[in-house]
């Protein structure tokens, strides 16, 4: 009877069951919100597409809900003009908000300003390749490779062997706390701890392009989307 019992708890354990929920429905944005700049994002044959608009900030598409240790997949394909990134426990304040740093040091964050932890996608570098490093949106930079840690140099060699220009890149994002890990294409890349902020919204960017006639019109796409909360 006690084996019985065992193999009963193990079989309706969380830990062995399939919790993944799809952000994206392949048809509609419902469930996200857009924030920040005007860029344009619609949905294409089951892909979310932004497309870059000039004289505009940053833009972001935003999921609705807000997440705090989970597992995150993807996949992205990018114009190699185009800087763009997924953004994960971010936050943007209805007012105005000074926030502290480590080691004593503020910054002002203005009302409706996406910031927080993004996953980079710098397919318009192909020089530094930092692809899925951290980047701080909106509040201290870089931080892997970075403040945090990381070979910047490292991160450039393998990104350029993993990496696939004009091609989809799956993505995965594990957050544990204050422990990040991201993977490229199965090839593990960022890992660091971090402990400013816990939970926040997941979202999609379109890096602003000023006015350079060039790069209007670029494009970022997403398919597959899907989260594991923990």
């Amino acid at each position: 009877m006690k084996q019985i019992l065992f193999i009963l708890l193990i079989a309706t354990s969380p830990l062995h069951a399939d919790k993944w929920v799809n952000l994206f429905d392949g048809k509609s944005i419902n469930g996200w919100t857009q924030q920040g700049g005007v860029a344009k994002y619609a949905v294409e044959d089951g892909v979310i597409v932004g497309t870059s608009v000039p004289k505009t900030p940053n833009s972001f598409l935003c999921t609705k809900k807000h997440y705090s240790d989970f597992i995150l997949e993807y996949e992205f394909k990018c114009d190699n003009r185009l800087n763009s990134g997924v953004q994960i426990r971010s936050n943007a304040y209805d007012k105005d908000k000074t926030v502290k740093f480590a080691g004593g040091k503020t910054r002002k964050i203005s009302a409706g300003r996406v910031h927080g932890y993004q996953v980079e996608i710098d397919a318009n570098k192909p020089d530094r390749m930092w692809m899925t490093g951290i980047y701080d949106e909106g509040r201290r930079g870089w931080l892997y490779p970075g403040l945090a840690g990381g070979n910047a140099a490292e991160m450039t060699k393998d990104g350029k062997k993993t990496y696939k220009p004009d091609a989809w890149n799956k993505v995965r994002v594990e957050c544990r706390g204050d422990h990040i890990r991201t993977w490229l294409n199965d090839v593990a890349r960022a890992d660091f701890t971090d402990s400013m902020t816990a939970s926040g919204f997941i979202g999609l960017q379109v890096h602003g392009v000023g006015k350079n006639p060039k790069l209007v019109g670029a494009q970022v796409r997403w398919r597959n989307l899907r989260i594991q909360e923990l």
